[in-house]
């Protein structure tokens, strides 16, 4: 078979690398010629590098140079990720944010929790979900589900506190996107559990309500998706927890995990 010419394998490169951009959720980008094809040399600009086009440019901080290759990735690895989350400032939220929080856990889990974003605690500590709610998560995960908290990954849709915890607006959920899109990714869990209204309609893609979505079962890219409530809302409706653990038992069957027995319950 003939040798395709170098301009062809140029651009099946370059459709490559704008559709994997496209995937993150990038809707913009431009093209930064190599020094070589700035120098008069268009036949040697294999190098140019893609780039997310301004303001969203600093979300991409590669420590190496970006290869225009099927399949290249933005990043090696989580902590290149959050290192790069770590000094973000495509919203305002940047201005307000005590730090940013990023993630709990191994990043080797089977399952992945999502929600809406930091609170007072977690802004304090930069540790997903560790104050009121969180201690109710922790106690889904372990008490309820039989796993430890480190056996999950857990994460929010926002890496940053909205003041007095208001609801995420679009334009910031639209800056954390590809971070959460990269994080999914680089995790690549069995299932993913969306914690909530903001959560299950980012993973879903829908504007459905939360009351409509719980129980049932969505997909991302492939990826089972569980919607249940948020454990802040489980917090001011105790009433709605039967619901949510309805939820998790469905996740364990999905994972293949046995459904602990609840105290009392000697079995059938």
């Amino acid at each position: 078979m003939p040798t395709p010419p170098r301009r062809t394998r140029r651009n099946d490169a370059l459709s490559a690398a704008l559709g994997y951009y496209r995937d993150l959720g990038v809707r913009e980008v431009h093209v930064r010629k190599s020094s070589a094809a700035r120098a008069g040399n268009p036949g040697d600009a294999d190098a140019a590098a893609i780039l997310p086009s301004s303001p969203p440019a600093s979300v991409w901080q590669p420590t190496t140079d970006l290869a225009v290759t099927p399949g290249s990735a933005l990043f090696a690895d989580l902590a290149s990720v959050q290192a790069v989350v770590a000094s973000c400032q495509l919203c305002g939220l940047c201005r307000t944010r005590t730090q940013t929080v990023f993630a709990d856990g191994t990043g080797r889990s089977r399952l992945m929790f999502v929600g809406e974003a930091p609170g007072a605690d977690e802004d304090a500590t930069g540790v997903p979900f560790v104050g009121r709610a969180g201690q109710l998560l922790t106690k889904m995960i372990e008490s309820g589900m039989g796993l430890s908290r480190s056996d999950v990954y857990i994460t929010n849709v926002l890496k940053c506190r909205p003041p007095g915890n208001r609801n995420p607006e679009p334009e910031e959920i639209a800056a954390c996107r590809p971070y959460l899109e990269v994080q999914i990714d680089l995790v690549r869990p069995a299932v993913l559990v969306a914690l909530g209204k903001f959560a299950s309609q980012f993973l879903l893609e829908t504007e459905e309500p939360i009351s409509r979505l719980r129980g049932r079962w969505g997909s991302r890219r492939g990826i089972p998706v569980m919607p249940t409530y948020h454990p802040s809302f489980l917090l001011r409706q105790p009433d709605r927890k039967k619901e949510a653990w309805e939820d998790l038992q469905q996740v364990l069957r999905k994972l293949g995990l046995p459904i602990p027995r609840k105290k009392g319950d000697t079995g059938s």
